[in-house]
């Protein structure tokens, strides 16, 4: 029999303790989590994150994971004999490589991660944008100035697209029927065509939608340094536009930014830039004071 004395007992009750008030605060809400990096291909992290979403699920808060899959893809398209090309960073997706995009996303991505939350004791359902008519999308537009003449210049990414429309009327019903949607970014566009989406623009876009209360961006980085390389917690749209400009944001951290601040914009309470390559990064920054990464609010 277990003696009620023991320390390492007491200090696992005062943990669910202190935990109460944030499960309270959340219950019935949705948190949208967008899973990918390196924690991904990690399977004693990918166990990790299956057990938070089910933990997540079995006190009343609806978790929707929207997942990446960039690296798959690579290894999938040169497998195949495709030559990816890349312009300012954004992979140029012609029809081929929107095939192999849809196979590696909607198939073995997507129905892996539904698998490890199946082990971890919770039921998932595997869909993509195309289900249910969830989200229809439109063509990525981008532009660049020649660096020579300065003239700008239109970039055709091929088959890129973002969320024009979100019905999230699927999502609300698998939620509803106890169990977990993981959602793969590939979208039907009006124009008939397949479009390949960025897996943090369609997590920000349904979080949006679904007015959710957190988005997190699971990265491999700690979430927001500043200079000195210390930890950003708590951040608002004026002061990401001030460490822009200052140079303490850069790199692929910005578009992450920019995905937070239009989905605290748009109806989402609030979002979160984290860690996924920490062990339940994500219960650390919802269930205690101190949280795990960096903080993002509208105002």
């Amino acid at each position: 029999m277990p003696n009620p004395h023991d320390p390492a007992l007491l200090a696992k009750a005062e943990t669910l303790v202190d935990a109460l008030p944030y499960m309270q605060r959340y219950a019935g809400r949705t948190f949208v989590v967008k899973y990918g990096g390196h924690a991904m291909g990690d399977p004693e992290l990918a166990h990790d994150f299956a057990q938070d979403v089910v933990l997540l699920k079995a006190v009343g808060i609806n978790p929707v994971v929207v997942h990446g899959g960039g690296p798959q893809i690579g290894a999938m398209l040169k497998k195949a004999g495709i030559e990816s090309q890349f312009v300012d960073g954004l992979r140029v997706t012609d029809k081929a490589t929107a095939e192999v995009a849809e196979m590696v996303l909607s198939g073995a991505i997507n129905k892996e991660i539904v698998s490890w939350i199946a082990k971890a004791g919770g039921r998932a359902m595997g869909i993509s944008g195309k289900d249910g008519n969830m989200v229809t999308a439109r063509k990525v537009r981008r532009t660049r100035k020649d660096p020579e003449s300065l003239i700008e210049q239109v970039i055709d990414l091929g088959f890129v697209g973002e969320p024009d429309r979100i019905d999230v009327s699927v999502i609300e019903t698998i939620s509803a029927a106890g169990m977990i949607p993981v959602i793969a970014p590939i979208a039907p566009g009006t124009d008939g065509e397949t479009y390949n989406v960025n897996a943090d623009t369609m997590a920000g876009a349904i979080a949006a939608a679904l007015g959710a209360a957190r988005l997190f961006l699971l990265t491999d980085v700690h979430g927001v340094l500043d200079k000195q390389g210390n930890l950003l917690t708590d951040l608002r749209p004026a002061d990401i536009e001030r460490l822009h400009k200052d140079g303490t944001i850069s790199g692929g951290m910005i578009p992450k930014l920019e995905t937070c601040i239009h989905a605290v914009k748009a109806g989402c309470e609030a979002a979160v830039v984290l860690d996924g390559r920490v062990s339940h990064a994500m219960l650390l920054e919802i269930f205690t004071q101190e949280g795990a990464g960096t903080l993002i609010r509208a105002g």
